[in-house]
């Protein structure tokens, strides 16, 4: 049974080992891959940001934080992050952390949701993006230096939140 539900200071070695294990492949976020703990820590739970754990039983496998997307007028739009334990992929963390956020997002006032950088090649998550309704509205021609296959797009998603 998954559970989600916001992180606590004792979640921080879990979130610290996902973070680890997503960022030092290299091929989904921008950060660093060898960023240390205290910065990553710093960046994932900064107080800007409502970060939650996806549980199962007592081991965490994912991750997420939801903030605005931008300050001041542009603060109407939510912005979120993902990631998921490489063990526990393929087992609907990703999924049920999505619709979670999409939730949060929506009972928090959000009028939508925008993800600014989603790399091509990370397939399954744009698959996921799409299925939740999310729209590639913009492309970022070889944004991303991706470790295998060198530089590739970026996407820009977008999905409303009220009708």
């Amino acid at each position: 049974m998954l559970d989600i539900r916001p992180a606590t200071a004792r979640d921080h070695d879990a979130i610290w080992s996902i973070f680890r294990e997503v960022v030092g492949a290299g091929d989904t976020y921008t950060f660093d891959p060898a960023m240390p703990r205290e910065e990553a820590l710093a960046y994932w739970l900064q107080p800007s940001h409502r970060c939650f754990v996806a549980t199962h039983g007592e081991s965490v496998v994912g991750t997420y934080v939801l903030k605005a997307n931008q300050p001041g007028q542009g603060a109407h739009i939510a912005n979120a992050a993902f990631m998921v334990a490489p063990a526990a992929r393929g087992r609907g963390a990703g999924r049920a952390m999505g619709e979670h956020a999409l939730e949060t997002a929506r009972a928090a006032g959000f009028r939508a949701m925008q993800f600014n950088f989603v790399v091509s090649t990370n397939a399954p998550a744009v698959r996921l993006w799409q299925q939740l309704g999310f729209r590639i509205v913009g492309t970022l021609p070889g944004a991303f230096r991706h470790p295998v296959d060198g530089y590739v797009d970026a996407y820009v998603m977008f999905r409303p939140l009220v009708d």
